[in-house]
């Protein structure tokens, strides 16, 4: 067999890119900063960078979530509290097109982070602003282009089409995880609950109907032993996020 010669395959750089999803204002909304540098100065992106030499893809993700957001990730799966700055935080998908980048051959790996409703950004890096962006204003720019949000559309890049893939990942997780617990406070109510199933799915669903499927799924919701007004009106029931990862019977989309 012969030996196995590195000059003979052309060199590549891997980046990671971050779709970082919250729910603001009732609207499911995404991080995008403006790059400040060549390519596509001036144009929004998802944020992310190069892989570190030193790196694995998950430390390299979970150190642009904390440059860019200040947010830590978490596992879902530990049985600790879910600390007040965490987000769920996942690789979502590989994208290696030739031609993605015209500086060289980059290959990013795209993670997917989820948390409750955060404060404005502040950009860093090679960006010079930095912004929540609602995700129906973004993809629905790109489909009025007919790009059909899945391509170079309005943001840099491929980055269009990794965050129409994320979005599309939280959509369908939301039915049959406890994920959608993500987008809330570590104490909620069933109806804030409701508004980020309405945001992410983009539907609005019937109060009496969630209330009664997800505090009748066993291990969604676990009382918390309060309430609250914040939302006006009579008190409500505070919850926790359950032990369940996995929702039987799960939260199926309304057909829309």
């Amino acid at each position: 067999m012969p030996p196995y010669d590195p000059s003979a395959f052309p060199p590549f750089a891997v980046t990671v890119d971050l779709v970082v999803l919250t729910v603001r204002r009732h609207a499911l909304c995404t991080l995008v900063v403006r790059r400040g540098e060549t390519p596509f100065q001036g144009r929004w992106a998802l944020p992310g960078g190069f892989v570190r030499a030193e790196e694995d893809l998950g430390a390299a993700a979970a150190r642009e979530l904390v440059e860019e957001t200040g947010l830590c990730a978490y596992d879902p799966t530990a049985p600790a509290p879910v600390p007040s700055n965490g987000a769920h935080l996942e690789q979502l998908a590989t994208y290696g097109a030739p031609d993605r980048d015209p500086r060289m051959r980059v290959v990013s790996v795209a993670h997917l982070a989820l948390a409750p409703d955060l404060p404005a950004p502040r950009a860093g890096g090679d960006a010079n602003s930095a912004r929540w962006a609602s995700v129906e204003e973004l993809l629905g720019e790109d489909a009025a282009a007919g790009d059909e949000g899945r391509g170079a559309g309005t943001l840099a890049f491929d980055h269009s089409r990794i965050l129409a893939d994320g979005v599309e990942r939280a959509r369908s997780k939301i039915e049959y995880s406890s994920l959608a617990t993500a987008f809330c406070p570590p104490e909620f109510t069933v109806g804030e609950l409701r508004r980020v199933y309405e945001a992410v799915w983009g539907v609005a669903l019937d109060p009496r109907n969630f209330h009664r499927k997800v505090t009748g799924t066993p291990g969604f919701l676990v009382p918390a032993g309060g309430t609250t007004t914040r939302q006006g009106g009579r008190p409500a029931q505070l919850f926790r996020a359950g032990g369940a990862t996995l929702l039987n019977p799960p939260m199926l989309r309304p057909e829309v």
